[in-house]
């Protein structure tokens, strides 16, 4: 995977079974909303390779090797 940059947008290559929220109180999701390929914006990074991700439904903490740059 490249390494995103922030405000950039993302796309997601495989749908975790589970999500956590990237809000103050976070909470694990099923992610069952989420499709392959669809597009985010990068919000920050996390520790152990995470990423904080904007899409329409709301902001998620995903893998980084689900992850890849739109070009």
């Amino acid at each position: 995977m490249v390494e995103p940059e922030v405000g950039k947008k993302i796309r997601l290559v495989r749908v975790p079974p589970f999500v956590k929220t990237a809000e103050a109180m976070p909470m694990l999701r099923s992610s069952d909303f989420l499709e392959f390929g669809q597009e985010g914006i990068v919000i920050d990074r996390r520790p152990a390779n995470y990423w904080a991700i904007r899409f329409k439904q709301g902001a998620y903490l995903i893998d980084g090797n689900d992850l890849e740059a739109c070009s």
